[in-house]
């Protein structure tokens, strides 16, 4: 979604007349849905006055376009400008800019891609100004269909108008020499450069570079599952986007460290922030490095799925197994057998092991087993009776080991069309956090359905596209045994609908191509993205006069709810405020398990009138 778009030429009036600033800040408001910052009204106002001595060069075309503050699809980034016409070649052609205010910065030639700058008064450590116009560009290629069939050339650049470039200066250091060359640098005093390397990729004006960037049908980035393979092969095929990048750059420098004691690394995110992309990034990465690692998942859904994938790459499955661990494989390790393990959904780890309940505590056996340990966490995820994996208990055995410990926060957003604001308007909704925002922008397909044969309709039609879409449901209805491999026995019924849950007989659910037609639930999902997501939301979440959640409405079959008809006996405060957190963590995975929409239907009728209301409140 584009912003603000005109011509050079009223771009040029619009900074002239001091109106640029207004007009964006307005434009933001009714596209985004979002209110502008203090300091983001300023640098818009510095920023434009800067571009406006690079625009008016006659070199660049007057019919050529501007377009201001790009949301990336799929994502919640913003590309600062853009300038868009056609090359020498009549080629459709776009400079990508991304500007920066700072005046300072250091090398961190430790790292890849990473400086130190100061931002909001602190001296921190962020992607390299080149790397992030280059990444930027290269997640517009990777999802707009419109770019890659016409073929659009993308060139990115920075444009640090307030930084006074000095001899040997950090910012061009050769250890930035590869994004560099991607992604030019220009600095205060470069205003004729500048406008010369825009005039070189654009030499006449056409309004459908920006209507193809800005309207193209847009295509998922390609998914995790199908590019594993490749990447142990050594191709990345996923570009880390800022804060992603950083983090993954802090872990790989951990583990290259030659420490006395224990390192581990807690990283927090919430759902779609690439939390599986990074760590099947930081596998092949730390694996690169001839170290012995491991990933690990309590959760076998998505161990299976990769484990498939791989499979069908020719990998043996002893070398696959040896890669992707169960939660519980490390109760008889010994100390420091291994450097690293990787903990994707921690959230869910166990205190005990198996059906023998072997062990005595899953994080403790991951930190003694590793000279590494990082842990992937939402503590919004834990969603069993059994799942113990929060940020407190994590710290609590790195205290035992006397391990050091690093933290970072993934905020970048890449599920639900990338928007912050829908899943903050989620937690808001199901009482997670009631001072989260109620507003979300509507680039994210979200329906209330009033039946279930809606949902069903709508998941079977987008599942034709790529076999990327998939029903889930609360557990709320029994697992038949006897039907457990069949679809045509109906676990789920509701009125005239009616459909299996998820056949036993698959570990693959989210990747065979008939389990469109079985429903999945939270074991198997978490973990997991689909394009579109139908969720059947079952009266263990109701409305009335607020959100209301019933364990007791749960299936008898559901494991993760075990114990608490029992505590309930003995402290039902406590027992409902465990329950309380289950359900709502539940449907909070579910419902953002969907990157390009989802579709809902509630069971509870007033919940569903609730649900319609507050998105009309929304809008």
């Amino acid at each position: 979604m584009i912003v603000y778009q005109e011509t050079k030429k009223q771009f040029l009036y619009d900074v002239r007349q001091d109106l640029i600033e207004e007009k964006i800040q307005e434009k933001v408001r009714k596209k985004l849905h979002k209110r502008t910052a203090r300091n983001e009204f300023m640098s818009w106002m510095n920023s434009m006055q800067y571009m406006y001595k690079v625009m008016e060069d006659k070199r660049i075309p007057d019919d050529s376009h501007v377009a201001i503050e790009y949301r990336i699809p799929n994502s919640n980034k913003r590309v600062d400008f853009i300038i868009s016409g056609e090359n020498e070649q009549a080629r459709e052609s776009a400079v990508i800019i991304e500007l920066k205010q700072w005046q300072q910065l250091e090398k961190v030639d430790t790292k890849e891609a990473i400086v130190k700058t100061k931002l909001q008064g602190k001296l921190v450590e962020t992607t390299h100004p080149s790397y992030q116009a280059w990444s930027y560009v290269s997640m517009m290629e990777d999802y707009n269909e419109d770019v890659r069939r016409y073929k659009i050339r993308l060139q990115p650049c920075a444009y640090l108008h307030n930084y006074r470039l000095q001899q040997d200066d950090d910012l061009i250091n050769s250890c930035y020499e590869h994004y560099i060359e991607k992604a030019p640098i220009f600095t205060r005093g470069d205003t004729d450069r500048l406008a010369a390397f825009i005039a070189k990729y654009i030499k006449k004006g056409n309004p459908d570079v920006l209507y193809h960037i800005d309207q193209g049908r847009i295509v998922p980035s390609k998914s995790l599952q199908d590019s594993l393979t490749a990447m142990l092969k050594g191709n990345q095929e996923f570009t880390m986007i800022d804060d992603q990048k950083i983090v993954y750059e802090r872990a790989i420098e951990i583990v290259k460290k030659k420490a006395d004691k224990k390192q581990v690394y807690i990283i927090h995110g919430g759902p779609g922030t690439g939390k599986t992309v990074l760590a099947i990034n930081m596998l092949v990465a730390i694996l690169n490095l001839s170290k012995n690692v491991m990933y690990v998942t309590k959760n076998s859904a998505p161990r299976q799925v990769y484990r498939k994938k791989l499979a069908d790459g020719k990998y043996r499955k002893v070398y696959i197994d040896n890669l992707f661990k169960g939660s519980g494989s490390f109760v008889e390790s010994e100390k420091d057998e291994l450097d690293c393990l990787i903990v994707d959904e921690a959230h869910r780890l166990n205190e005990k092991t198996g059906m023998f309940q072997k062990g005595e505590n899953q994080i403790k056996e991951i930190i003694n087993a590793a000279k590494v340990s990082i842990f992937f966490v939402d503590d919004y995820q834990m969603v069993t009776t059994k799942d113990i994996g929060s940020t407190d208990e994590i710290k609590k055995w790195c205290h035992v080991y006397e391990a050091d410990i690093y933290e970072d926060t993934l905020l970048s957003q890449f599920r639900c069309n990338g928007s912050d604001s829908y899943l903050s308007w989620l937690d808001n909704v199901l009482e997670i956090n009631c001072e989260a925002t109620d507003e979300f922008d509507y680039d994210y397909d979200i329906r209330i359905c009033d039946t279930p044969e809606q949902v069903r309709n709508l998941i079977f039609e987008k599942n034709k596209i790529n076999n990327k879409s998939r029903l889930v449901a609360g557990y709320c209805w029994n697992w038949i045994r006897e039907g457990r491999n069949k679809t045509d026995i109906y676990d789920i019924q509701i009125g005239n609908f009616e459909m299996s849950w998820n056949l036993g007989s698959s570990t693959t659910w989210a990747i065979d191509p008939e389990s469109v037609n079985e429903i999945g639930c939270i074991h198997t999902c978490q973990g997991l993205e689909f394009d579109y997501v139908g969720v059947i939301i079952g009266e263990d979440l109701r409305y009335q006069d607020g959100i209301i959640t019933d364990f007791t409405k749960r299936a008898n079959t559901d494991q993760s709810i075990k114990g608490l008809k029992g505590l309930y006996k003995r402290d039902k405060e406590k027992a409902l405020r465990i329950a309380d957190r289950i359900i709502k963590n539940t449907y909070r995975t579910l419902l953002t398990r969907g990157q390009k929409g989802c579709y809902i239907y509630c069971v509870d009728e007033d919940l569903k009138n609730y649900l319609k209301e507050r998105l009309k409140k929304s809008m």
